[in-house]
């Protein structure tokens, strides 16, 4: 049976039978499962038997297990992987962004401050269409206008001269549950990395980076050919919630 695949790793998983009962028993929480419609109750259900894993792509489920507060470990091997070259996490920043205030479309975000001083905003974006290029500079030109603010008042503090080479990448990591149409006019790629460079080959750096994942695409890919490296493992780990794909993208020794 389905659930009995999650119970071989997870050994706590339950019964519906059980889950139902301590519901039943706890008059709080009976009011509140009996509150929920059916497709709710079904999803709650299938979380707690093993039908199905829990959804990493909500909020909750994101940052209780990816939280670099607890596990920076965890987001330290992603943004490797993503940004192919290893990192290591400083700090968490608070998200005091005025364009993350204003969205209520977003279904997680977190921000992170490198050992080298670049920031890296992790966003994962449900409708892929409210979130342009425009957008996506936006909130890219955000991150280096928080950095500046940050470095320039660390430098006065230590009576250092502000210097403009002193700030740092900015990346802006964009994880699309249903991606916009630019992506799915190239169905056969699954992460899209750009930056700004000059057409005569001028070698001035610029700080803003961007990754696109559409991992609806990605799932699609998967389907075809299964999981091909560690990033596969991770975005599976991330947006898929069947037991049998979740066994599949477990982590493997030569990853370790």
């Amino acid at each position: 049976m389905i659930e009995k695949i999650l119970k071989k790793y997870f050994p706590m998983i339950r019964t519906e039978q059980e889950v139902l009962t301590e519901v039943c028993q706890k008059p709080a929480l009976d009011a509140l499962y009996k509150s929920w419609n059916i497709e709710q109750q079904k999803e709650f259900l299938d979380f707690c038997t093993g039908v199905k894993g829990c959804k990493l792509l909500y909020d909750p489920f994101f940052k209780q297990v990816m939280n670099p507060d607890v596990h920076p470990e965890r987001l330290e091997k992603f943004l490797s992987l993503l940004l192919k070259k290893k990192v290591k996490i400083l700090q968490v920043l608070p998200n005091d962004s005025r364009m993350a205030a204003e969205d209520t479309l977003l279904a997680m975000d977190i921000v992170v401050e490198l050992e080298d001083g670049s920031i890296a905003n992790v966003e994962m974006q449900k409708i892929g269409y409210a979130f342009p290029g425009q957008r996506s500079s936006c909130y890219s030109a955000d991150l280096l206008l928080r950095q500046y603010q940050r470095v320039k008042t660390d430098k006065q503090t230590r009576q250092i001269k502000f210097s403009y080479r002193y700030i740092k990448d900015v990346y802006t990591i964009i994880l699309f549950e249903n991606s916009p149409i630019e992506c799915k006019d190239i169905p056969d790629q699954y992460i899209h990395r750009g930056k700004i460079v000059f057409d005569t080959g001028l070698a001035v750096h610029m700080p803003q980076e961007y990754i696109y994942v559409p991992l609806d695409i990605f799932r699609g890919i998967l389907q075809n050919r299964g999981i091909k490296d560690e990033l596969d493992a991770w975005l599976t780990f991330l947006c898929e919630d069947t037991p049998e794909m979740i066994e599949i993208g477990r982590p493997q020794s030569h990853w370790l």
